[in-house]
């Protein structure tokens, strides 16, 4: 879905919504997950990993912005 390099492309809006959307979407997955609906268990990793990803990339960038 989305790569580093279109992460890293995004304004700090748009990472603020793709993180928002993301969580939303790790907390219906560990619903499903719970009741044994979930098809496909690496959506949960996938979501995790990207969230990871953007607080990674938001942690950069203010640590760019004091420096």
């Amino acid at each position: 879905m989305n790569n580093l390099t279109e992460l890293r492309e995004m304004s700090d809006e748009q990472l603020d919504a793709t993180a928002k959307e993301a969580a939303t979407t790790l907390f219906r997955l560990r619903f499903q997950s719970q009741s044994e609906r979930l098809n496909t268990p690496s959506e949960l990793r996938k979501n995790k990993q990207l969230i990871a990803r953007i607080k990674t990339i938001q942690t950069e960038r203010q640590k760019a912005a004091l420096a």
